[in-house]
C-alpha cells in the first residue's frame, strides 16, 4: 500500500504521463526488493518519490541509486555553484533536445538568476548575448565539450583560472551527468507534461 501511494504522489508531483512502451514506469507495487530499497533511499535523500529520469533508471536500481547520489552532489554542491550548474544543464538539454530536462530546469535556471534572454537563446540554438564573464566561461566550455567532444586550451585555461581544477572536474561531471539522464529519457521516450512546449528541433 505504501508504494502504491508513493507512486500516485510521484505522478502528481511530476505531472508526467507514463513513459511509452520502451521503458514504461514500473508501478511501485511491482518493485522487486532491490527496487524497493532504491526507492526508499531515493525518498530519504530527495524527500520525493522516484520521478522523471529516475523512473526508467529503476529498471537497473543500482544504476539509479548511483546516479541519484552523483546528482545530489553535482546539482547542489558543485564547485561552480547552483546558478552556473543550471546553465550547464540547459546547454546539455539543448544539445540532446531533451524536452523533459528542459521543462524541469528552465524555470529553475530562471529562478537561480539566469536571464530569460539567455535561456531563450540557448533554447533556440543561438549563442546568448549579455552573459556575465562566468556565464561565458561555462557556456563556452560546456558547448565545446558537447560539440567537439573536448575543449580548447583557451576554454580550459579560462575555466581553470576562474574556478580551479576541482570545479573544472565538477563542470565536466555536470555536463556528463545530465547527458546520462538525457540519454535515458530520450531512449525511453519519456513523456513531457501536457503543459510543456517541446524544444525547437534544430537542423542536424
Amino acid at each position: 500500500m505504501q508504494y502504491v501511494l508513493l507512486g500516485a504522489l510521484a505522478c502528481m508531483i511530476s505531472s508526467v504521463a507514463v513513459a511509452q512502451s520502451r521503458l514504461p514506469t514500473i508501478p511501485p507495487d511491482q518493485y522487486t526488493d532491490q527496487q524497493k530499497k532504491a526507492a526508499e533511499d531515493f525518498l530519504a535523500a530527495r524527500k520525493l518519490p522516484v520521478f522523471g529520469p529516475f523512473e526508467p533508471l529503476m529498471y537497473s536500481p543500482e544504476v539509479m541509486s548511483q546516479a541519484r547520489a552523483m546528482g545530489d552532489y553535482l546539482r547542489y554542491k558543485s564547485g561552480v555553484g547552483n546558478t552556473l550548474s543550471e546553465l550547464a544543464i540547459l546547454i546539455t538539454a539543448r544539445e540532446w533536445t531533451q524536452d523533459y530536462e528542459w521543462y524541469v530546469h528552465a524555470p529553475i535556471a530562471a529562478k537561480a538568476g539566469i536571464k530569460p534572454a539567455i535561456i531563450e537563446a540557448i533554447r533556440d540554438g543561438r549563442r546568448p548575448t549579455g552573459m556575465s564573464e562566468d556565464e561565458e566561461i561555462v557556456y563556452d566550455f560546456s558547448s565545446e565539450l558537447h560539440k567537439n567532444k573536448r575543449v580548447s586550451d583557451q576554454a580550459f585555461a579560462r575555466a581553470e583560472q576562474r574556478f580551479g581544477k576541482p570545479a573544472v572536474v565538477d563542470l565536466v561531471g555536470i555536463n556528463a551527468y545530465y547527458t546520462l539522464l538525457a540519454m535515458q529519457l530520450n531512449i525511453a521516450r519519456y513523456a513531457m507534461p501536457k503543459d510543456g512546449t517541446p524544444l525547437p528541433r534544430l537542423p542536424e
